[in-house]
């Protein structure tokens, strides 16, 4: 039976040049095809083809709708290529993030060892210009943070939160929740950091990445006195507004400010899903200053999203589509690359609690694909609304299938 493809997405090729056409390589796609077909041979994926035959064995379903296309655009640029085809629609899933999962669960053994040999020759490599300097990183940071204000309001709750949510209940347990719990999961989130940093009244605090504000409001909320630093012009005049809004922009400064250029020092240094964009070559000094911006007997506090160690070693230079089209120049760390850079530190806590990743990322893409015409109005094409419907599902994907993880990380700089 031939299954019908639904109409394919209209790309601009003047903005999605890389979407807009397949490569043409056609040998790389042959070894594309029959790698692929090998792969999901075994995996619970319903893999289904437009002439009404099945890959798999069984699971969410994945529609292959442009199948040539699709083995083009694996075989130029293997991962990169596979987001490329959705984008484009040469496949497609009900069940995005479901699909996503099969494949992450088992991230490492995808590609047969002999074939894990070459890819120094076969995987891209990061542009020079992705590379996390102080020259390239406000631009990096700009390219995503600064898309849209309206764009994030959109999908976020009304705390502006773009991290983890804690809800109530086991870490280790994936909750079940509505949006209407997620701006309560993420002040928990926030007050649990304050806490377990001792931020009080009367506290100093350096906040380095702003966001839109909530860390710094919860923080003089509770009379700290806050310094916090952004590379985002637009999440800045935001947070400042809110700051305002709350009265309290006597307790809190915010800055455009690398934060290799911060000065003094502070009871407590927290920072917020930053480290993932530092670039591992940024790791030492990154941790140095935070070490040098915290007082004697202070804490520092990080939240991090965390890999396996032996998959960021084996990763750390690979250039992928979350770098190309989400995250320039960045990399996920482990915990392990973190208590080592963080040697000049003394741990004291750390919790984790991915699987709540995964909800609040559930939560976000839901809300997004509800407000696609919202977001059509602010000038978003469809491609960009599947990317970005990709990336969510990407995401929520690594945290189900175990793969990502996300921990608050404290350390206390010695007396």
């Amino acid at each position: 039976m031939t299954v019908l493809a639904p109409a394919p997405p209209q790309v601009d090729a003047a903005l999605w040049p890389a979407i807009a056409s397949p490569p043409t390589q056609r040998t790389r796609a042959r070894i594309a095809k029959a790698l692929f077909g090998r792969v999901v041979r075994t995996l619970p994926l319903h893999v289904l083809l437009p002439d009404g035959r099945v890959l798999g064995a069984g699971g969410p379903v994945m529609r292959l709708v442009r199948p040539d296309a699709f083995y083009l655009r694996i075989g130029a640029s293997g991962l990169v290529g596979f987001g490329e085809a959705y984008m484009a629609g040469d496949w497609e899933a009900d069940d995005l993030a479901g699909v996503l999962e099969v494949f992450a669960a088992r991230v490492g053994t995808l590609v047969p060892p002999a074939l894990q040999r070459l890819r120094d020759v076969a995987l891209l490599r990061h542009p020079s210009s992705d590379l996390q300097s102080k020259a390239n990183q406000k631009r990096n940071i700009e390219r995503h943070y600064d898309l849209s204000n309206d764009l994030f309001r959109l999908f976020l709750d009304e705390t502006l939160t773009y991290s983890s949510a804690l809800f109530p209940g086991a870490p280790e347990t994936r909750p079940t929740a509505s949006f209407g719990d997620l701006a309560d999961a993420s002040r928990r989130k926030v007050d649990r950091l304050l806490d377990a940093t001792g931020v009080t009244a009367g506290s100093t605090v350096l906040e380095i990445g702003t966001g839109w504000g909530e860390l710094a409001l919860r923080a003089a909320a509770r009379g700290a006195r806050v310094h916090s630093i952004t590379l985002s012009v637009e999440q800045r005049e935001l947070a400042l507004q809110r700051v305002r809004d709350a009265g309290l922009a006597d307790l809190v400064t915010i800055d455009l400010c690398d934060y290799r250029d911060v000065q003094g020092t502070y009871d407590a240094v927290l920072s917020v899903e930053m480290i993932e964009a530092v670039g591992y070559r940024y790791w030492a000094e990154y941790f140095r200053i935070l070490e040098a911006r915290c007082k004697a007997g202070g804490r520092v506090g990080l939240q991090a999203i965390t890999m396996p160690h032996d998959r960021m070693l084996a990763s750390r230079d690979t250039f992928t589509w979350i770098h190309k089209y989400i995250f320039p120049g960045g990399l996920i760390p482990s915990v392990t690359a973190i208590e080592q850079h963080a040697a000049g530190l003394r741990p004291v806590d750390r919790f984790a609690f991915g699987l709540h990743y995964a909800e609040t990322l559930r939560l976000w893409r839901e809300r997004f694909l509800s407000a696609s015409d919202d977001v059509a109005d602010l000038g978003f094409d469809e491609t960009f609304r599947r990317m970005w419907s990709l990336y969510l599902a990407y995401s929520e994907a690594g945290f189900a299938s175990g793969y990502l993880d996300v921990s608050q990380f404290v350390f206390a700089k010695e007396l």
